[in-house]
């Protein structure tokens, strides 16, 4: 990749662009950008996994969502891989990944409202603070050892559940079923940038929490991990091609509603959930329920 870390931004012009932000850490992104101060070097291309630097530095004037619905392939998604969340589940460690998937349109900007449907209000919806692992080379049967070199950044992002939909056997029926409660559009909303892994390494020892409403509710590390990145995209990849543009939601730690003693303080219209993850900065989102419409009558 020509970058370190890559946003999507608007300049003064109103143009819209790529760009490697001109920072040090990621705590400068929004401090720079509010004090009307934050600069990225221009990237050329309408693909985000095949930019070229231009060398233009270019004032950001907007930050916009790094990547949209169509640069997507596919979520694919780590159930049950923190530890101590396992713990909390009440189940045993998985002996290989559990996978879920969410569809592209299930994306959401760092900083757009979660929306929820008709079909999903007042079904125990719950955070997950998690790792996202964006694939930015298509690989198949990818060793652990070449697995970093198909990642074109890491995110942090929210796995948005409504639990009912996944558990309650009167929705879910006797076995849980995960992609349904998870895969409403805006339920996996991504951080304002990819970091390269010429960064963080392989990300596996990163600072992660979750607020709402500003308490901390999810405050663990990525060293916590039960399957590593590598371990993730060899897996993932044996006997399935694994696309660039997909985006690997790597799991979640232990502080999620559902393992919290009744009444549990699911999530509510107006609650603000804010995902932070060290050197990747935030994605702060609000809850907002879409009017309701027809439902289906199945």
């Amino acid at each position: 990749m020509a970058w370190s870390r890559l946003i999507r931004f608007a300049d003064d012009a109103g143009r819209t662009a790529f760009g490697d932000p001109c920072i040090d850490n990621a705590e400068d992104l929004v401090a720079l950008l509010n004090r009307g101060e934050l600069y990225a070097i221009e990237l050329a291309g309408n693909d985000a996994f095949a930019l070229s630097n231009t060398g233009k530095r270019l004032k950001v004037k907007r930050l916009l969502g790094v990547l949209e619905q169509e640069d997507v392939a596919v979520f694919k998604c780590i159930g049950l891989n923190y530890v101590k969340h396992i713990t909390e589940s009440g189940r045993k460690p998985p002996p290989y990944p559990s996978l879920f998937m969410k569809p592209a349109p299930a994306i959401a900007a760092f900083d757009d409202n979660i929306r929820v449907p008709a079909i999903a209000q007042g079904k125990n919806l719950d955070y997950e603070g998690e790792l996202a692992v964006v694939i930015g080379r298509s690989g198949k049967n990818i060793s652990k050892e070449d697995a970093i070199s198909h990642i074109a950044g890491f995110a942090s992002s929210n796995d948005v559940s409504a639990r009912t939909w996944q558990r309650d056997p009167a929705y879910a029926g006797g076995v849980p079923q995960w992609s349904f409660a998870k895969s409403f559009d805006t339920f996996a909303p991504i951080g304002p940038m990819l970091v390269s892994p010429s960064v963080v390494g392989s990300a596996d020892n990163l600072k992660l929490q979750t607020l709402v409403n500003g308490e901390v509710r999810q405050d663990s590390n990525t060293s916590d991990l039960l399957f590593g990145v590598a371990a993730i995209i060899n897996f993932l990849s044996q006997g399935s091609t694994l696309q660039k543009g997909t985006i690997i939601m790597t799991g979640t730690p232990d502080g999620v509603v559902l393992g919290m003693p009744d009444p549990k303080p699911w999530l509510q219209e107006g609650d603000l959930v804010e995902v932070r993850i060290e050197q990747l900065g935030s994605c702060v989102n609000k809850v907002v329920y879409e009017p309701k419409g027809l439902e289906s009558s199945l």
